[in-house]
């Protein structure tokens, strides 16, 4: 039998946004919600993990011990499960003390080559807060989003999409654009995007580089 917690998640009768209260007031509540997590149930699955999402944002170090299940879910059968762990684990890497992201930087990165676009899209822009919490970790990923260029149209990712992955990963650069060591790289994937026939990424692209008098 599934805690009363979850069949109220299950039947509704508490929001989302009444569950994150909830657990706000009461840490205790955590482990329920994170077992809700592999729960048969999709509105309970997605109920728990969308609000563990919230928590990781505003209290990391709350969510931090159970680090290594965040990283169990990107191997999840459910792709809105693996974007909440990607999300996740970006908001704990303030707060990993002892590196485990550092030890799964190239399975996080790996996702770069999924075949959806929010799954890439998802990568890129949460690398800036990435950056800003393990500066030390900069230039790898730095190199990483200059794959973009070069990652494969699929069903799920068009040439439009990839032009939005650009977009993303130019204003994931804005923000730790000060931290790279190898810069002329950056500001000339930036400079290949001026003439793109997407408005906004071609103003992203402009404003990127005026920023830096490029």
């Amino acid at each position: 039998m599934e805690p009363r917690l979850l069949q109220e998640i299950a039947s509704k009768s508490i929001t989302k946004r009444d569950l994150l209260q909830r657990v706000k007031k009461d840490f205790s509540l955590l482990s329920t919600v994170l077992d809700g997590v592999s729960s048969p149930k999709a509105a309970v699955r997605y109920g728990c993990a969308s609000v563990l999402m919230d928590l990781s944002q505003a209290y990391p170090e709350k969510l931090y011990p159970h680090m290594d299940s965040f990283i169990a879910l990107l191997d999840s059968k459910y792709r809105i499960l693996t974007w909440n762990a990607l999300a996740i684990i970006a908001n704990l890497a303030r707060v990993d003390d002892n590196r485990k992201f550092d030890a799964i930087f190239t399975k996080y990165y790996s996702f770069l080559n999924d075949e959806y676009m929010i799954t890439v899209a998802n990568v890129v822009g949460y690398s800036g807060k990435i950056a800003l919490a393990k500066p030390y970790l900069t230039q790898r990923i730095a190199d990483e989003l200059l794959k973009v260029r070069r990652i494969s149209t699929t069903p799920h990712l068009t040439e439009e999409c990839k032009r939005v992955i650009a977009e993303k990963a130019i204003e994931s650069f804005d923000v730790f654009f000060n931290q790279i060591d190898n810069r002329k790289k950056v500001v000339d994937f930036v400079k290949s995007q001026l003439n793109s026939p997407r408005k906004t990424l071609k103003i992203k692209a402009e404003n990127f580089l005026r920023k830096r008098n490029q």
